[in-house]
């Protein structure tokens, strides 16, 4: 099992270039199931998650191929199989989004309860209740959700406690393109990864309105066809890298990084005292003296969102005076707090919010990642940190982040990658 191990206290300076996103990929990637003909992917990460996807596919009759030129092309090949097994879906928790591609365009599906990262309660239930509205008929057993039946459109309501799910919205959206009749989904979520999802399944010839809307009306088609899409860049990449170098102080351009996506985070650097520059191929950041505290609150899109807390948890353990971090979206979602306080970290959990008093320094320490985000938090602790750390089971962060040493070393990271047996 591989650690990475980070000299810390380097200023991390140059430009990197910002990957595809992963969380528009795998939604795309589930939606080739409802495509008739081949599919031509472009800026797909190299990442275990997409590999995970991929592998799923290809146990559903699906035939994946990597282009010379780093494209993926996939097509159908066979539609037989309609069951997503446990020892898939229980490594990440997007698998669960084949369960309406499958049900839309093989009139059933048997897909095991999604597994993924350990952020507290995340039931399903919002899912089942939008499939169930167009008409499937859904039995849960021995763990697997079985659902059968023709799709009809008609109208869902699929916010929750925690505002709008933005798998949920997927899963629905994708089903309503091959229903019959017009589907209306009501609190849907607003995620740019949403939106990259339904204008790639108009390139296929859906009929999708209000995209980047609460109301998204679906007007059901006959057949979708393959088309040539290229992924959107991922906001929580290029996000977690700058609250790298806001903690660790340099000059550093994210190449591809769409500043229409990433508004409340280039807000939140602000208020750190951090200088952002958006320009038009890509932002540019900037910071020289300790990060300033502030309040920070998660919220559904275009909220500041609940994948960077962590990361930016870390920046404002460095912060000159307390900050109040408050998680709306996953409440329990901390696990990475008693790690940051192994490096000198003066955190306090209460309820759904971490009182961070910021500290002169991190101390470099043995820590472990508990979850993609968690594990990224302790990168970025990492790299501002004086003396040596040692992250443990970094596969958590090769689920999340392509190439992330070859990036971090191109901007002048001292770490390294060991095998830690």
């Amino acid at each position: 099992m591989d650690t990475i191990v980070i000299e810390g206290g380097v200023p991390l300076k140059g430009r990197v270039s910002v990957s595809g996103a992963k969380n528009a990929a795998l939604p795309i990637l589930a939606a080739t199931l409802l495509v008739e003909g081949e599919v031509r992917l472009e800026g797909i990460p190299d990442l275990r998650d997409i590999r995970t996807m991929m592998g799923l596919l290809q146990e559903l009759g699906s035939a994946v191929e990597k282009n010379a030129d780093g494209t993926f092309s996939l097509a159908v090949a066979d539609q037989s199989a309609v069951e997503a097994p446990y020892k898939i879906v229980k490594e990440m928790r997007a698998s669960f989004c084949v369960l309406g591609p499958l049900l839309a365009r093989r009139g059933r599906a048997k897909v095991s309860m999604p597994g993924g990262c350990n952020l507290g309660v995340r039931p399903v239930d919002l899912h089942l209740k939008g499939l169930r509205a167009l008409g499937a008929k859904i039995t849960i057993s021995g763990g697997d959700v079985q659902a059968e039946g023709k799709l009809t459109g008609d109208e869902v309501f699929l916010s929750g406690a925690f505002g709008s799910t933005v798998l949920g919205t997927a899963n629905v959206m994708m089903a309503a393109t091959l229903a019959e009749g017009r589907t209306i989904i009501e609190g849907a979520a607003c995620e740019p990864e949403v939106s990259d999802l339904a204008r790639f399944l108009i390139a296929c010839g859906a009929k999708i309105e209000g995209i980047g809307s609460h109301r998204v009306v679906i007007d059901g088609v006959d057949r979708l066809r393959g088309t040539p899409w290229r992924m959107m860049p991922d906001r929580m990449e290029a996000g977690t890298y700058m609250a790298a170098v806001a903690a660790s102080g340099g000059d550093v351009f994210f190449e591809g990084a769409d500043p229409a996506h990433m508004g409340a985070v280039l807000e939140a650097l602000k208020a750190c005292g951090v200088a952002v520059e958006r320009q038009k191929s890509g932002v540019k950041i900037c910071r020289d003296g300790r990060p300033q505290p502030l309040d920070l609150t998660t919220l559904p899109y275009p909220g500041f969102p609940t994948d960077l807390q962590a990361p930016f948890t870390a920046l404002l353990s460095l912060a000159d005076g307390m900050s109040v971090v408050t998680e709306k979206i996953y409440p329990e979602r901390f696990m990475h707090v008693p790690e940051l306080a192994r490096m000198g970290a003066d955190i306090r959990t209460q309820g759904p919010s971490a009182i961070v008093h910021g500290v002169p320094a991190l101390d470099g320490a043995q820590v472990m990642a508990s979850d993609i985000r968690g594990g990224a938090a302790l990168l970025v602790a990492g790299l501002a940190a004086k003396g040596a750390t040692t992250v443990h089971r970094i596969y958590h962060v090769d689920r999340g982040y392509e190439k992330v040493e070859e990036k971090l070393k191109g901007l002048g990271a001292r770490l390294r990658r060991v095998d830690a047996e």
